[in-house]
């Protein structure tokens, strides 16, 4: 693929008037080239990039400005995170290790570098592009300059603060939530304000190197300036095994209300995502973020070969209902990526999501456009990835638990942010 024609990050801002949203899409042609040398996802960075581009989305003007639907789209390529901004969140003795030359395998272990996460060749090239292009996109909307970026090559949340996990190297999640809570002065000579960053996670594994990140069971008296909030499947001996991806306990001792997780069932359906939707919007009044960043992990998706969910991308409670209602929240939205293994059907969603985010959503049953990639979407050749026949076994009771639970976690973030909640009708 060759990536649009970008200004850099440092470049002028997109104006915008009226209701016209700024929305930045972060893609360079090396970045593709390094993200889709990716162990776990080869070619899926080329195959994303190139369908949405495919489809005229990214279709570069002047300024590489492109003029869609209500809104007006920068293309922005990606400024290589340097050591500094990677020893935000990571020990320098695994950065040392991971961006030097030299591996051992006696070491390679030591830093979870095996298994799911085998050291590859530029492998520090691909660290430095990946922090670098989410960070690109959390500057972004820190600088006032878009008000929704893209940025389909981040979303690794199992890196740890020392360790590769989970086919994760670098924990861009964790640095843009960090880079988003930084205090910004509003207005000279006036207290600066400390924003709120709501971080979702729709993958359908838990989002264990973000969650433990920012957990913090203590009940102080300062609230938090993050939320994380994962929604995933666990059972026994699915990956992560962590004590938080658990169903979320108020009464328990070490009750984070600002750690949340809320775990799915089997075979969940876009009902049962629909179920559970306004718990989301519960939680998001309470907090009340000024930026949400959304990790967009589709391996839930019907297709997928873990098989495991049976989430769709249209409909009522699917993939494009969830992203069109979070970009209308009044808060900026990062959009990353995250898990998907069928990587044709990666595409699919990721390109929908960022027709949606454009406000100009394509039609489900849209012929793939004829490009280089074009015999991957066989046998369908379409758009869409409809649901398929798997049971659902969220029950009603299960579901009607999660309902209490989580309406005893809005009361204790309210308690916690000292506002009273108001009663539903």
């Amino acid at each position: 693929m060759e990536a649009p024609r970008a200004v850099t990050d440092e470049g002028q801002s997109t104006s915008s008037s009226g209701s016209c949203k700024r929305v930045c899409y972060v893609v360079s042609n090396e970045l593709v080239k390094v993200s889709s040398l990716l162990p776990s996802n080869p070619r899926r960075s080329l195959l994303v990039h190139t369908l949405v581009k495919a489809f005229g989305l990214l279709s570069p003007l002047q300024d590489s400005v492109v003029n869609v639907g209500n809104s007006v789209m920068q293309v922005l390529s990606p400024v290589s995170a340097d050591i500094r901004e990677l020893s935000t969140y990571h020990d320098k003795d695994y950065l040392e290790y991971i961006l030097g030359g030299n591996k051992s395998e006696g070491r390679n272990a030591e830093y979870g570098l095996e298994e799911d996460c085998p050291a590859f060749p530029q492998l520090a090239e691909y660290v430095r592009h990946i922090a670098g292009a989410s960070l690109t996109a959390a500057r972004a909307l820190h600088h006032g300059r878009a008000d929704i970026a893209i940025c389909w090559d981040g979303g690794r949340h199992h890196a740890q603060k020392s360790r590769a996990s989970g086919f994760c190297y670098v924990a861009d999640c964790v640095l843009v939530i960090l880079a988003l809570k930084r205090p910004i002065q509003t207005i000279p000579g006036k207290p600066t304000s400390k924003p709120r960053v709501m971080y979702l996670d729709l993958d359908l594994h838990f989002s264990d190197g973000v969650s433990q990140a920012f957990y913090s069971p203590s009940s102080g008296l300062l609230t938090p300036q993050v939320l994380t909030f994962s929604i995933h499947h666990t059972a026994p001996g699915f990956f992560p095994v962590s004590e938080l991806s658990a169903l979320t306990d108020p009464t328990g001792p070490d009750f984070d209300p600002f750690t949340l997780s809320l775990p799915l069932e089997r075979g969940a359906s876009n009902a049962t995502f629909a179920r559970v939707w306004p718990i989301i919007e519960r939680v998001k009044d309470a907090f009340e973020p000024d930026y949400v960043v959304v990790q967009c992990g589709v391996d839930g998706l019907t297709g997928d070969p873990y098989a495991t969910w049976n989430w769709s991308l249209g409909g009522d409670g699917g993939v494009g209902w969830y992203i069109e209602r979070i970009c209308r929240w009044q808060c900026k939205v990062l959009l990353l990526g995250g898990g998907g293994y069928n990587s044709p059907n990666v595409a699919r969603a990721w390109t929908y999501i960022t027709s949606i985010a454009l406000e100009r959503p394509l039609p489900l049953e849209a012929d793939i456009p004829d490009h280089g990639a074009f015999p991957l979407y066989a046998p369908s050749f379409t758009l869409d990835v409809p649901p398929g026949h798997v049971q659902d076994q969220n029950t009603e009771e299960y579901l009607e638990r999660v309902e209490g639970v989580f309406a005893q976690v809005v009361e204790a973030i309210l308690q916690r942010r000292g506002r009273q909640s108001t009663p539903r009708i």
